[in-house]
């Protein structure tokens, strides 16, 4: 019988764990939180959800309940201990965090074939040879142990082992007011990128409404440091909360330059607001330099002020933490196997995923190609139409491991026809409704054929 090592039982590693074992698989279950705790755990169960109870909405018209109609057809332990601890969410899916988190712990402890084995691990080689096991997957999180991390850049990684002290917002290109933006690179003629050829969309702003700004920034309520966590920025990479304090212009002269940013009638701007695509589709943007310390109320609140996000969907709000990631499309293969050592594969948010639904989903997609490979068999990437195959398709191919969660803007986009297009108000709607369903159909189709 075939054995695989599985480093961390979080949510990608419990779900890799029950997966495997319930495919008949020999699983040896690593984790060291019963040892020693990071800075965030709190408990000593499993899949522990540290931020909030909740795994997000269920409805297929969006991203996180497109991602759990897939992780049900892989018969995710998280969806079903998720529904069996739930609490009142309206769409969402919450949970009681305490049951949540025993249960999944009661489930793979109770598994004739899962050995649970509390003990942090330093080098994953080493004991797969001591196990006999032939497989091993390491699901650790964001917080990996400095064990486990010395290990990782030393044999894999070297410098491509990322640190995040900051992360920008990121809008919803379909929610932005056009009429007040303009496409231009910085310095670039503007005959050069006419239209929407121009890698970034600026928004511009006047000495009232930018001062303006810069107050709110300075008076808005940030987030305090954890205790584990010591406020030290890179003078490149400060929050924009941070510049504001320091001085009224310092933001002008930073992250809202706007010189070589003529408007189209050849005036420069007082200050302005620079959005990068965030993915080749234009279906999202971040805000250039705005990493930020503001809470996530607060971050609507304030940046809704730029001109032209009066009404900006926010794809994902801007944090301040520290966070290890792989830089995946580098060190990885398709299966998120490691290029140097393929009987090695990451799974969860270390590979460049954020979230509980997409770390779990992950943890499933990893072992579904490891049961392959047990078996004998190819892997079989999942269609980019789909949600999983999207989330593996954004760290596969994103030039630098930026953290995403489940959105459309990761999925390839859909044509409206011409009566679809002239409802303005729907429009949005239609293209999500679209995309669910044959996002549905493609998972549909490509797991009858190759599901195991």
């Amino acid at each position: 019988m075939s054995k695989v090592l599985v480093i961390g039982a979080g949510l990608a590693g419990s779900e890799a764990a029950y997966f495997l074992a319930r495919h008949g698989v020999d699983v040896v279950l690593y984790e060291s939180k019963r040892v020693n705790k990071n800075p965030s755990q709190k408990v000593d169960t499993f899949a522990e959800l540290v931020c909030t109870n909740s795994l997000k909405s269920m409805k297929p018209e969006t991203g996180h309940g497109l991602l759990k109609l897939e992780m049900k057809a892989l018969e995710s332990l998280v969806l079903k201990i998720g529904h069996e601890t739930s609490v009142p969410a309206g769409d969402a899916l919450a949970v009681d965090r305490d049951q949540f988190s025993l249960k999944i712990t009661q489930t793979l402890e109770q598994m004739d074939n899962v050995e649970v084995v509390d003990m942090n691990v330093s080098d994953p080689l080493k004991l797969m040879k001591e196990l006999g096991a032939d497989h091993c997957i390491i699901a650790t999180g964001p917080l990996t142990t400095d064990a486990l991390s010395g290990w990782i850049q030393k044999e894999i990684s070297d410098d491509d082992f990322y640190f995040y002290d900051a992360i920008a917002p990121v809008v919803d290109a379909d929610t932005l007011d056009y009429d007040k933006l303009y496409f231009k690179d910085r310095h670039k003629p503007v005959s050069e990128e006419e239209g929407e050829s121009a890698d970034y969309l600026n928004a511009p702003m006047n000495k009232e409404q930018y001062e303006l700004f810069v107050k709110e920034l300075q008076t808005s309520k940030k987030v305090p440091a954890q205790k584990f966590e010591d406020y030290k920025f890179f003078e490149s990479c400060l929050p924009v909360d941070i510049m504001a304090e320091r001085g009224v212009d310092t933001a002008r002269f930073s992250c809202m330059k706007p010189i070589g940013l003529e408007m189209p009638d050849g005036t420069i701007p007082y200050a302005c607001v620079q959005l990068r695509k965030e993915n080749l589709l234009g279906s999202a943007f971040n805000l250039v330099g705005f990493q930020t310390r503001l809470t996530y109320s607060e971050q609507v609140r304030v940046f809704r002020m730029i001109p032209g996000l009066e009404e900006a969907s926010f794809l994902h709000l801007g944090s301040v933490h520290r966070n290890s990631f792989l830089n995946s499309r580098e060190l990885l293969n398709d299966d998120l196997s490691s290029k140097k050592f393929p009987d090695i594969s990451f799974a969860g948010q270390i590979t460049g995923v954020e979230g509980y639904t997409e770390s779990a989903s992950m943890g499933l997609y990893v072992a579904l190609q490891v049961l392959r490979k047990l078996n004998g068999k190819e892997i079989h990437k999942f269609p980019v139409e789909t949600g999983i195959g999207a989330l593996v398709n954004y760290v596969m191919t994103a030039p630098k491991p930026t953290p995403s969660n489940i959105n459309f803007g990761l999925l390839p986009p859909v044509a409206l026809t011409k009566e679809q297009r002239r409802l303005r108000k729907e429009r949005k709607r239609i293209k999500k409704k679209i995309a669910s369903d044959r996002a549905i159909n493609a998972f549909n189709n490509f797991y009858t054929e190759y599901r195991i």
